[in-house]
């Protein structure tokens, strides 16, 4: 038991460090532009999230954690926070990339009234920016690459949403079941 707690203990503290791997948003953005065929929503899209990093980890109960910018049409409107809490089969810690694009006004809308939530079936597209790296998709497909810039993935949107993750480091066995929490604070004029 004594471990277990000093386990949940240090993926909490991954959690909140994530925000020190935090990369810039421009570069963020500029990864999710290069990787396949998450660069065609930014064109198509109403508006998006990013988070540059995101922390999570867990051993049986696990936790995440990420702050992000929202855009409506390519222009910085607020601030969001994601957090996360899963129970199940799970064991580890990983810091990833996040972006949820909204496909309309009411997807956008809907996301950015306060308190949002994905459940179980929402599905994220992972890019895999090289045959090493292991990474698990959720109904949805994603192939190795030799880079970023060319990876080549399989998206479309859902309910008006589309997410996709780029593993940025660590190892992460999860079996869970688990929904991101989001909340929204528009930008202080």
């Amino acid at each position: 038991m004594k471990r277990a707690v000093e386990f949940l203990v240090g993926a909490a503290l991954l959690c909140w460090a994530a925000a020190g791997w935090a990369g810039s948003y421009s570069d963020t953005e500029t990864l999710f532009k290069n990787a396949g065929e998450s660069s065609a929503f930014f064109q198509s899209s109403y508006g998006y999230a990013v988070f540059p990093t995101i922390g999570k980890g867990g051993l049986v109960v696990g936790g995440a954690h990420g702050s992000g910018h929202v855009y409506m049409h390519g222009k910085y409107v607020g601030n969001t926070s994601m957090n996360q809490v899963s129970v199940g089969f799970q064991a580890g810690g990983q810091a990833y990339s996040q972006i949820i694009f909204f496909e309309d006004k009411r997807a956008f809308d809907e996301f950015t009234r306060g308190d949002f939530e994905f459940g179980a079936d929402v599905n994220a597209v992972a890019i895999t920016a090289s045959a090493g790296a292991g990474v698990g998709t959720t109904g949805a497909s994603a192939e190795a690459s030799g880079g970023m810039k060319d990876a080549r993935t399989a998206g479309k949107y859902y309910k008006g949403i589309a997410v996709f993750t780029i593993v940025k480091g660590g190892a992460m066995y999860q079996a869970a079941v688990a929904g991101q929490k989001f909340s929204y604070k528009p930008r202080a004029s």
